[in-house]
């Protein structure tokens, strides 16, 4: 028994498939690590917390210099207006609550991002939370996600019907 155990071990079928199942782990572990999905929300998860700090610099790293931003109520803003609009506080964004945020790979260093977004903030008129709809594009610029372009659109209230 001894020497059919040897024999297989020493044998050019186990070695391939010793050799293919480092070359699978391998693989694997390093689609983990380049995992753009995973980067990308990270990095989305980067731009929630700067627009809620409402801090320059940073979003000034996580947006494209070609960054086009279509707000829910038909705005839209180009990088250095959406980052001004975001830094003047007249409109703070208390918090981001994702009911669904999705991603698909458009292409090599495209991802797409799409999904349901509770958006809380507070003004002048008050609170208010603004349900939408998304779609963002996220590049690869440089070996960096930036955001590339937004684009909200408002869910309609929940229809009440009387009893």
């Amino acid at each position: 028994m001894r020497t059919i155990r040897r024999r297989f071990f020493d044998s050019a079928v186990c070695r391939i498939v010793c050799y293919s199942t480092i070359l699978f782990c391998g693989v694997f572990a390093r689609a983990e690590e380049s995992d753009p999905f995973a980067a990308v929300r990270g990095v989305d998860d980067e731009r929630v917390a700067a627009t809620v700090a409402a801090d320059k610099v940073r979003l000034d790293h996580i947006y494209s210099d070609g960054l086009r931003y279509a707000h829910a109520n038909g705005k839209i803003d180009n990088k250095a207006q959406h980052i001004a609009a975001l830094s003047d506080k007249k409109t703070s964004h208390d918090r981001f609550d994702y009911q669904v945020r999705e991603f698909l790979s458009a292409g090599p260093g495209v991802v797409l991002m799409s999904g349901r977004l509770l958006i809380h903030t507070t003004s002048a008129k008050g609170k208010s939370v603004n349900d939408v709809n998304f779609l963002a594009v996220w590049r690869e610029e440089s070996g960096r996600w930036r955001l590339l372009d937004w684009q909200a659109a408002k869910n309609p209230a929940p229809v009440t019907t009387p009893n």
